[in-house]
């Protein structure tokens, strides 16, 4: 299958590039492959801007530069490129000379803004605004610089604050996904005023199906319980095999995802230890135009993740929490500051605690079968879907910022 953030979508209303502002976007990491990305550069293509996105790719075969659905791409070529779970010293070198290659990629694509995705890629943005007296946005899809990866380099974590402390107050803009951290960012670097702009899928009706149950060949009555995404080491997955000898047995968790390594290997080793190869099922992802239908034919959602991993994890609000609303699905989660906030709000699922495999197996086995507050969360979870939780509405949050950080750099220049 191909893999789950594969972006569609036709552009409306395209651009005048040669009068439409533009708008340069740089990641550190294929842009083609980023949902989130995507969907808001067409977003901004289709509210009238043109937009680049410099990015890296690994995939040499590709061209230099090529346009999708408006959009166009100018990639960083690095092979070899990945960022490591573990931090190691060549990486340092390896990101200078990032740093450089995309200095140089962002100063020949002219822009009125220059838009960051993460702290990683903030410095070479912020050098190339700077020196083009263009004005700068910052996007942090969770808490900057909160990994353990990073906290325990000591030396190196302090010097990284310091210099985001100093580039952040000079951002035009800065957005996040969710709003405890909104609260958190400002609180640790200051900057202006922060923008909510939420990960969330656009509204789609999506018609019941059974498409797990027929791909793992299971029985009807056969109840299935869905983590879809990344399969990787602060997702808590393991958590969930040693949850599964406490499920009933006409219940299987299945994780569905793309799955990198050491993960992958630790979590068949320890499905195979703990003998629980029937309850947990790892597939691999689908196309995204498909997603939802795949995850429809689950019976809920699980978004157990651990809390005390990090600071980012704790108050993370991610896409498959709001896909799985979308699908109608209730939702079975850790106590994490924002799903809580929304489930409690919406009536939309359950939160578990403590997170201890008999407990969550439980909770598992009572909201699986409790079918009255099932059919009432499914109906809450399509009403907060399509009415709330819609990027055709939340995209306005990104437009506005956008609208707002130009008109103040015309007001300035006609000063």
């Amino acid at each position: 299958m191909n893999t789950l953030f594969h972006f569609e979508h036709k552009v409306q209303n395209p651009v005048d590039r040669q009068s439409a502002t533009k708008i340069c976007m740089y990641l550190q990491g294929s842009a083609r492959n980023n949902t989130c990305i995507m969907r808001e550069a067409t977003a901004l293509v289709e509210a009238g801007y043109s937009v680049f996105i410099v990015d890296i790719e690994t995939d040499c075969s590709r061209s230099a530069t090529e346009e999708l659905h408006g959009i166009r791409l100018k990639h960083i070529m690095m092979p070899s490129w990945f960022i490591p779970t573990r931090f190691k010293p060549w990486f340092i070198v390896k990101l200078v000379q990032v740093f450089i290659l995309a200095t140089l990629r962002l100063s020949s694509t002219p822009a009125e803004v220059y838009h960051a995705h993460d702290e990683i890629a903030l410095p070479a943005c912020y050098i190339v605004a700077w020196l083009q007296h263009k004005k700068l946005i910052f996007e942090a899809h969770e808490m900057p610089l909160s990994t353990a990866v990073v906290k325990k380099w000591k030396k190196l974590h302090s010097i990284s604050q310091f210099i985001l402390s100093h580039m952040m107050p000079l951002c035009a803009g800065v957005i996040t996904v969710s709003p405890p951290l909104t609260q958190e960012i400002r609180a640790c670097y200051g900057g202006p005023e922060i923008s909510l702009v939420r990960n969330i899928p656009p509204l789609r009706v999506v018609p019941k199906k059974d498409l797990l149950r027929q791909y793992l060949r299971l029985r009807p009555n056969v109840r299935i319980a869905l983590y879809q995404g990344n399969l990787q080491s602060d997702r808590g997955l393991d958590l969930l095999v040693h949850t599964a000898k406490f499920l009933e047995q006409n219940i299987v968790i299945v994780m569905m995802g793309e799955s990198f390594e050491p993960t992958r290997s630790q979590l068949y080793t320890l499905i195979a230890k703990e003998k629980v190869a029937e309850q947990i099922r790892i597939i691999p992802p689908v196309p995204y135009e498909e997603l939802l239908d795949w995850t429809a034919s689950a019976d809920i959602g699980l978004t157990i993740l651990p809390p005390d991993y990090s600071v980012s994890i704790r108050m993370c609000l991610p896409n498959k929490f709001f896909e799985y609303l979308m699908a109608g699905l209730p939702v079975l989660s850790s106590p994490l500051d924002a799903i809580s906030d929304i489930i409690r709000t919406y009536g939309v699922g359950q939160i578990v605690s403590p997170l201890t495999p008999a407990a969550i197996g439980a909770a598992i086995n009572t909201f699986i079968h409790d079918h009255n507050a099932l059919a009432v969360m499914r109906d809450n979870a399509l009403n907060a879907a399509h009415n709330e939780f819609y990027w055709e509405k939340e995209k306005q949050q990104l437009i506005r910022l956008y609208r707002k950080v130009l008109m103040e750099q015309k007001e300035r220049a006609l000063s």
